[in-house]
């Protein structure tokens, strides 16, 4: 035996499991009396959130939930979905946030699938989830315990599908007297299933420790400085918002709950509570700059975002710094718990034009400081590309921020890290100072004559036009070249213009067998996180025909 191991072996004095949930004891414990949660009249400090966190974790244990039990939760932004976060994982139990904008037969098969044993639900869903509970039963033979939540200024009307209400049942039950956490840190925290665009959706298992190292790297890539006060604009269901319940509590912050993602409730929110920091889709990004000016009167704090779960358009980041906001845009998917890469922006930038810091910043960038590798690969070798920005590749990522795999799955699990990486299936190259840039969506690629045309780079020129609010870029089948572009236009409030004054718009921008041949002027489909469901409009182009 080497001399440096003998007698240094780990011992409950020098080496704990990494969970995330040792963030809110040491919150509780030295910023006890500042203010963890606000959500409408309610008010808790960081003690009585990790006491209200502890009574529901004493709760569900007495409920059965033991190591590896799944708790469903189907909650909006509130304070339940925050206590939830960190009472689940206490347990060393498996949390399952349910996407609110699901239908009833896919949440039966979520929840059948990760097999869960409690559902907490807000009364709100009760015409939702009633006929997902009786699929459950009737098609899968699964009985849940049921808790209502019916305390979270939702003023609608609900119907209690449970034998528990959940102020009751916390009323009930005495606090643990401490969150502690799973004894391995490889054990699963949550499961999130992915958007099922082909076949069922797959169920990304993460552990605790990837949840705590991104909680950490949120702070790092973010600079956060002590006591945020946080929106939650993003879902907590949507990778359990990026791993910011967990950041927020790290930081003794302030979460600022928002039930419904509108123009007119952010900015008030913002201004009331002097929020400093908040995360979205580039939709909800689109919604703030796109505000009539009034609405953004009486924010004079410095508001900082960070975007992602889709490319944003270049227009998008030089519309938030002409109003003032400061964007970080971040790269990553629900396998590697959110944002994985960031675009860090460099001194030296502050002195270049606006479009050129635009550009900089529209990049995925680079690896999060925990994250141990990510590269842009051949995607046959998995040899990485060189750094020429025109080399496309696969982006692959490898380290501790990856998930465990896919829940019962081992096919999917095994295809998704061939070769020792993780493969995301987007597209990109390296650029020379070796940020990563997306060039598409391997599905995505628009082949026409021989040639291929990034979907985003379209879509990058439409947005230039100010009278363009979203759009989405796909393949549309063409006799003579293949495949064309066509492009899915909607209107800001107001606006009017025709396709070809579009045209004649990205004509400007783009070479001439990159430009659409048609346009369509409709609704564009969106997940409930605001990324574009682009499997539908390939299923609407196959029907289009070309504008010449």
């Amino acid at each position: 035996m080497n001399l440096y191991e003998q007698d240094l072996e780990r011992r409950a004095a020098n080496f704990v499991a990494l969970s995330p949930v040792s963030f809110v004891e040491r919150s509780a414990e030295v910023f006890g009396d500042l203010t963890s949660v606000v959500h409408g009249a309610r008010r808790y400090t960081w003690a009585q959130t990790r006491e209200r966190s502890a009574r529901l974790a004493a709760a569900l244990r007495a409920l059965g939930v033991r190591r590896l039990s799944t708790v469903s939760v189907m909650l909006s932004n509130t304070p339940e979905m925050v206590e939830a976060h960190y009472a689940v994982p206490a347990l060393n139990a498996v949390l399952n946030t349910l996407n609110t904008r699901l239908d009833a037969a896919l949440l039966a098969w979520q929840m059948n699938h990760c097999e869960t044993e409690v559902l907490i639900t807000d009364h709100e869903f009760a015409p939702l989830i009633g006929p997902a509970l009786r699929l459950l039963r009737d098609t899968h033979g699964r009985q849940l315990t049921v808790i209502d939540v019916c305390n979270s200024e939702y003023g609608g009307p609900g119907e209690r599908l449970g034998e528990h209400e959940y102020e009751a049942l916390l009323a009930a039950h005495a606090p643990l007297a401490r969150l502690d956490g799973p004894q391995d840190e490889w054990d699963a925290i949550a499961v999130s299933y992915t958007s099922g665009t082909t076949g069922d959706p797959k169920g990304v298992v993460t552990h605790h420790r990837g949840a705590y190292l991104n909680a950490v790297c949120n702070a790092s890539t973010w600079t956060l400085p002590h006591f945020p006060v946080y929106l939650w604009t993003l879902p907590m269901f949507h990778c359990n918002g990026w791993c910011f319940p967990w950041t927020v509590a790290m930081l003794g912050g302030t979460h600022v709950c928002l039930r419904k993602v509108e123009a007119r409730a952010i900015l008030d929110a913002m201004r009331e509570y002097g929020v400093d920091h908040y995360c979205a889709a580039p939709i909800v990004h689109n919604l703030i700059v796109n505000a009539e000016p009034a609405l953004r009167e009486g924010i004079s704090q410095r508001v900082r975002g960070m975007v992602a779960g889709a490319a944003p358009p270049a227009a998008l980041i030089e519309g938030m710094a002409k109003i003032g906001f400061d964007i970080t845009h971040v790269y990553g998917l629900t396998e590697v718990y959110g944002p994985a890469a960031v675009a860090v922006k460099r001194p030296e930038w502050a002195a270049l034009s606006l479009s050129e810091q635009t550009r900089l910043n529209g990049r995925q960038g680079v690896r999060y400081a925990l994250q141990e590798g990510m590269t842009v690969g051949d995607p046959e070798t998995l040899a990485e590309v060189p750094a020429d920005g025109e080399t496309m590749g696969e982006i692959l990522f490898r380290g501790n921020i990856v998930m465990k795999g896919y829940l019962k799955n081992p096919a999917a699990t095994a295809k998704a890290f061939e070769g020792g990486w993780f493969h995301t299936g987007d597209l990109a190259v390296i650029e020379a100072d070796r940020y990563v840039k997306i060039r598409d969506r391997s599905k995505d690629v628009i082949i026409s004559g021989g040639e291929n045309i990034s979907s985003l780079e379209v879509e990058d020129a439409l947005y230039r036009h100010p009278a363009v609010l979203a759009c989405a870029v796909v393949a549309r089948p063409d006799a003579k070249w293949g495949e064309t572009p066509i492009a899915f236009v909607e209107l800001k409030s107001g606006a009017a213009v025709d396709a070809a004054e579009l045209v004649a718009h990205c004509r400007g921008l783009l070479a001439s067998y990159k430009l659409p041949r048609e346009i369509r002027f409709e609704a564009i489909p969106k997940t409930a996180t605001g990324k574009i469901q682009k499997f539908q409009l390939r299923e609407r182009a196959k029907s289009s025909s070309a504008i010449e």
